[in-house]
Parts: structure tokens; sequence; C-alpha cells
């Protein structure tokens, strides 16, 4: 109930209606498009042993659709979730054979789910409603038909973009690692110095010898 002026028309009432419920997917995808998308069925808790039986899946759908590549190695990219690393999670990826990449946590040129697929996928269904799961789930898929395409121009432009700052940010780094080894060097050799009471341009090169000795062992 509401109070309104008199004469005046009450407010217009919105029938609330329930969304789509939400899914969740499981999706293992290469350089030339998605390979398995699994929905977690409700009810259904990800855990290592669910997680063990989708990377058995994903074995068997690199040697349906991508001929030849298994025996050529695969390079297997994940982060660090707690079902990732669960014991027989970790058995099951060793059993599919593939070759498991070291993820970075800050690394976006590395982690192409977030900065890539889900990211469009988000743009592409934005302001879109769906009535059930099953909408949802050919939306998807149509979707994921045409991001064929742009997966390997994502990565090319990614990795490409990437080398440079790459570069810049390790060189970067190794100068800082030359000067602070100078710095200690000089801090050394002034102590030793001032420790054996000699000047140190009688013995320039005793105390770094010392340093760098002392650093390897």
């Amino acid at each position: 109930m509401q109070w309104t002026k008199k004469g005046e028309r009450p407010p217009k009432k919105f029938k609330v209606q329930k969304s789509a419920s939400k899914l969740m997917a499981t999706i293992f995808w290469d350089s030339e498009g998605v390979l398995l998308i699994d929905y977690l069925p409700k009810g259904t808790t990800m855990n290592g042993q669910y997680y063990a039986n989708l990377l058995a899946q994903a074995r068997e759908a690199v040697v349906q659709k991508r001929r030849g590549k298994l025996s050529r190695g695969v390079l297997f990219l994940q982060d660090n979730a707690s079902v990732h690393t669960a014991r027989v999670s970790r058995q099951a990826l060793k059993d599919t054979g593939f070759s498991e990449i070291d993820h970075p946590p800050y690394s976006p040129d590395l982690a192409p789910s977030d900065y890539f697929l889900f990211s469009n996928l988000k743009k592409e269904l934005r302001g879109r409603r769906f009535v059930n799961d099953n909408q949802m789930k050919m939306a998807w898929l149509d979707y994921f038909r045409k991001l064929t395409i742009g997966v390997r121009t994502y990565l090319n432009k990614e990795s490409m973009k990437s080398l440079p700052a790459a570069r810049s940010r390790d060189t970067m780094l190794l100068i800082a690692h030359v000067l602070w080894h100078l710095l200690l060097i000089s801090l050394f050799w002034y102590g030793f110095a001032c420790l054996i009471g000699v000047s140190m341009a009688r013995c320039p090169w005793v105390a770094p010898a010392i340093y760098i000795l002392y650093s390897f062992l």
C-alpha cells in the first residue's frame, strides 16, 4: 500500500521475474579454439575428483580433435586453485601426459582465460536475458564458434605486445641487481679497509674478491 494525492493514479507495480540460475562452466581451449566445455550439474561441488575426471575428458578431446598433438606434446596452463592442486588432480594431470606450465600470479599475458576468453564472453552477453539454462548454453556455444577465428590473432598480438614490456622489465631488474651488488661491494670494501686500518687505494682488489667468494659460499 502506498499513499497518493487525491486524483493521482497509483504507481505501476513491476512484476519481479525469476532470473535464470547461474551456471559454472569449465572450459579447456587452445590456439585453435574450444576443446571441451563442462557445465557443473546442480547440487554438485567442484572438487579434486570431479576435476580429475575433467582432465581425462580433456585428454580424450585432444586425441579426437587435435590429431597428432598429444604425441608432439601438450603444454597445459592452469592457475593454483585448490581443485587444481589437490593430490588426485595432480595425479590425473600426470596421467594425461600434459606438460604443465608454471603460472606466474601477476602475468596478464599468461592468463588468457581471464583477459581474453571470459572478458569477451561478458561483452558478448552483456544486457541479454535468458529464460532457461539451455538458452544460455546455446548463446555460449554460438560465441565460442565465432571465437575460434580470433584466438590465434589475440594470442599472437598479446605475446608480441608483452615482449617489449617483458624485455624492458628484465633489463631494469638486471640493472638494479648489478647496482645493488656494486653498492654491497663498496660497503664491504669500506668496512674491510676500516677493519684492517689500511687505505682502500692500497688494496683495491682484496675486499671485492672476499665479497665475491663469500657470495658463492
